[in-house]
């Protein structure tokens, strides 16, 4: 099971209701934060997630509303006694955006800190997951995300396993892993592998095939949704999206779930900002600041508010 957590779902600035964007991502005990604006750590404070637990941070781009809490919460997890390694990736820039921003503050870590930039189609692993990241569109240096649990090993046919002469124990165990035991072969008695959670998080971009091509298939796709379509000249300008060029994208990556995030702060009623997606596309799910989502392979739902 993937939990999926928005700390902040703002755009550009932080208001009384949104802080700007933040989502975390937790598998077991492990967690992946995609992007870290301005009050992130406390958002994370006031949150079920532990901020210590945090084993890789993905930055998009090097926007404030994007990065403006990374410094604070670097600093903090040292304050916090961390000491486990730490690795942050994101665009070009990034390293020196850090190195920047983390020797006007003063800001030391006592622990090991990697930053690793991208331009897009990298792959990595991360506590398990594997992490891609693909390029975007947004006036500068920009990357998405997908981050995917591997699939789970198919459920072998007991009664016909011991048909054919496997045994309970160690040997059922090994034919479940995929070896052949007795001349019995996995695909005589196991099912399909159970496909793992998966997320795709874009980042603020225009409308690219890119994002179509990297989020094919996955259960959750995390769309910047700044501007519906009466703005759709001012989304252009300023290498955004709409609500329904999202909603078009996640029709045609055939995902499971379309989730808005980096709605401006013009739009107070969510509602239309989702009804307009709901044009092209059904499931739609504009998030708020704290919702957080469960993600297995019976589908997508609501944890809590």
């Amino acid at each position: 099971m993937m939990e999926l957590l928005f700390l902040g779902t703002g755009a550009s600035v932080p208001s009384r209701d949104r802080a700007t964007s933040c989502i975390a991502v937790r598998v077991g005990p492990d967690i992946v934060l995609m992007d870290c604006g301005e009050g992130s750590q406390r958002q994370l404070m006031v949150s079920p997630f532990s901020f210590m637990k945090i084993r890789t941070i993905l930055i998009t781009h090097m926007h404030g509303d994007h990065v403006f809490g990374l410094p604070g919460l670097l600093q903090t997890m040292s304050l916090s006694g961390r000491r486990d390694p730490l690795t942050v990736y994101g665009p070009v820039g990034l390293a020196h955006g850090v190195s920047a921003m983390m020797s006007v503050t003063e800001g030391e870590t006592q622990y090991p800190l990697e930053v690793v930039e991208l331009e897009g189609g990298e792959t990595f692993d991360v506590c398990g997951l594997r992490i891609t990241a693909y390029a975007t569109s947004h006036g500068t240096p920009s990357v998405g995300f997908t981050v995917r649990e591997p699939d789970r090993p198919g459920r072998p046919d007991r009664a016909r396993a011991l048909e054919l002469g496997v045994h309970d124990g160690p040997e059922m165990a090994l034919l479940k892993a995929g070896e052949t035991v007795n001349g019995v072969s996995p695909s005589e008695v196991v099912g399909p592998p159970t496909p793992g959670a998966s997320v795709s998080y874009t980042g603020d971009t225009v409308p690219c095939p890119g994002i179509v091509e990297a989020s094919a298939g996955v259960d959750v796709l995390i769309h910047e949704s700044t501007y519906m379509s009466s703005e759709s000249e001012m989304a252009a300008d300023h290498f955004h999206s709409t609500a329904s060029q999202a909603a078009v994208a996640a029709r045609e990556a055939g995902v499971r779930c379309l989730m808005l995030t980096h709605v401006s702060n013009r739009y107070d009623d969510r509602s239309l900002v989702e009804a307009e997606a709901r044009e092209h596309f059904p499931e739609v799910v504009a998030v708020e600041d704290m919702d957080l989502f469960e993600i297995t392979s019976r589908g997508v739902r609501r944890a809590s508010r």
